[in-house]
């Protein structure tokens, strides 16, 4: 053969040899970052590849072989899972970015808290429509038991007629199977409050058949019920089999560490019996909810108000000025609805020049306001936090007048990391993590189609990109809105809603379901 006839040949055979190969597609690869992977385990440096919202390969990744649309540079910053927050509050539709949770990490929210919950008999429409919508965080949705006694129509009584009980199993079934991860209690407010354990039982059996997780605002958090309270919801879970989590773990006027303890040792001891038993906590000293918490049960529904007012109206004072006080005072409710938001009841005492309980009996009623309530010890509440089973919630909303809504994942690493020590970095992540995912089955793939909770390939890409030293929580009473900061890149389901420091638009959350 002569040499012309061979020169195409070994064009194309220099060609073949040195043609680079063909290179990985990825949208997202993240280089040289120091992984918390969620488990709790120890940190350890790879890259991560992210595809079509799913992370698709972790390890140590040659570039040259990526085809990436955005490269990250993460050398000397923390990558870890978004943050679950177990007990929160909102409403998608109304807002559905949720900017006040992407600023503190939170990629994963859990509404139908305490008892009430979106979409009524129709979960499965109400997840439909905020999908369409478009969110910003991912959502879990829970049944509440106080929204099924008010759908249908039960009695504000004590030992309901099995029909109701059978109507309540009924919805909760239907929830159940439209993705609902299980039931809430708000056992201290109007509905929930007059269902007995039998009740309980009888619903949480319903919970059970699906292998879902029953959630309680306990029947009093106060420091001479609360052990009952808890043994309420222990039982709860005994009598039916459901797995049962005590919801933002407080003693109001406990101010001795070891009646976290006496509470704590109560949770393991069902623990050791084989019971499924977990809990959260937020990192505040102050709770928030209606002013009807400081209201006697006879002057609230299905009692008349005004005619407990009319009748009994000495008594009631008495009731309030003792029941205040023992509440640390006018001075240790800070209302947070209007016209009184930011101020304290001793204050609108004084700017109206009549005693407290007159405040609150004539101008606001036990319907009237919602407060924060200075009524907990910072001590106590270490001592929940600290325990294995108990994860970080922020029990708080974009609109409430409380900073825990705006700040509570970003203080745990601001203070309880950084600055105390009370838990490591990796205790910290894996409770605002793998935990909560763990607990409501958000990282088993056998109980929802995307995984998501861990930094682990085929899980959800719903990554943080921090320098833990840098997070703060700027949140506080006086500016209860204001966002935390020091989260450069933010991703829920791939897709950046915060891209170097900076909130954008886009709504990439979706509604997770229950797989049963």
């Amino acid at each position: 053969m002569k040499l012309f006839q061979l020169l195409p040949i070994l064009f194309l055979f220099t060609l073949s040899c040195t043609q680079s190969p063909e290179r990985q597609p990825a949208d997202i690869h993240i280089i040289n970052g120091t992984i918390a992977d969620g488990t709790g385990g120890n940190f350890y440096q790879a890259d991560i590849l992210i595809r079509d919202g799913l992370i698709i390969e972790i390890g140590d990744i040659d570039p040259q072989t990526i085809d990436a649309h955005t490269v990250i540079d993460a050398t000397g910053k923390l990558v870890s899972p978004g943050f679950i927050d177990s007990h929160s509050h909102g409403d998608p539709l109304e807002t559905p970015r949720f900017n006040n949770f992407l600023s503190m990490g939170v990629t994963t929210i859990s509404l139908g808290q305490d008892g009430r919950s979106p979409g009524g008999s129709d979960v499965a429409g109400w997840m439909n429509q905020v999908e369409e919508a478009g969110i910003g965080p991912n959502v879990v949705h829970f049944t509440g038991q106080n929204t099924l006694r008010q759908l249908v129509n039960a009695p504000r009584e004590v030992g309901l007629d099995p029909t109701y009980i059978e109507q309540m199993q009924q919805i909760i079934r239907s929830s159940m199977e439209a993705g609902s991860f299980g039931m809430t209690t708000g056992l201290e407010y109007d509905h929930g409050t007059f269902a007995d354990l039998p009740e309980l039982v009888a619903l949480a059996e319903t919970v059970a058949e699906y292998d879902g997780l029953v959630m309680s605002h306990i029947r009093s958090e106060d420091d001479d019920k609360i052990e009952e309270s808890i043994t309420e919801l222990l039982n709860q879970g005994r009598g039916s089999g459901a797995a049962v989590h005590a919801s933002h773990l407080k003693i109001v006027f406990g101010n001795d560490p070891a009646g976290a303890d006496e509470v704590l040792e109560l949770l393991q001891q069902a623990r050791d019996e084989g019971l499924t038993v977990t809990g959260d906590v937020y990192p505040y000293i102050a709770s928030f909810t209606g002013i009807g918490i400081v209201f006697p049960e006879w002057a609230l529904p299905p009692n008349d108000f005004y005619e407990v007012v009319e009748n009994r109206r000495e008594e009631l004072e008495e009731f309030l000025r003792n029941r205040i006080h023992m509440r640390n005072g006018p001075e240790a409710t800070l209302f947070g609805t209007a016209p009184w938001a930011g101020k304290t009841l001793a204050e609108v005492a004084e700017e109206l020049n009549k005693p407290f309980e007159d405040v609150l009996i004539d101008d606001i009623g036990p319907r009237g306001a919602s407060a924060a309530y200075f009524v907990m010890n910072e001590n106590v509440m270490r001592r929940f936090m600290q325990a294995p089973y108990v994860m970080i919630s922020s029990d708080g909303s974009p609109e409430m007048r409380h900073p825990r809504g705006y700040g509570s994942f970003a203080k745990i690493i601001r203070q309880y990391v950084n600055e105390e020590q009370l838990l490591t970095l990796e205790e910290a992540i894996y409770k605002m993590s793998g935990l909560p995912a763990a607990t409501m089955g958000l990282s088993d793939s056998e109980k929802t189609e995307t995984p998501r909770g861990l930094i682990k390939e085929g899980f959800a890409a719903d990554i943080l990109i921090f320098e833990p030293t840098a997070v703060r929580d700027n949140a506080t009473f006086e500016n209860p809105h204001a966002y935390a900061e020091g989260f450069e890149w933010v991703f829920v389901n791939g897709t950046a809603v915060i891209e170097d420091r900076v909130l954008n638009e886009a709504l990439p959350g979706t509604v997770a379901r229950r797989i049963y």
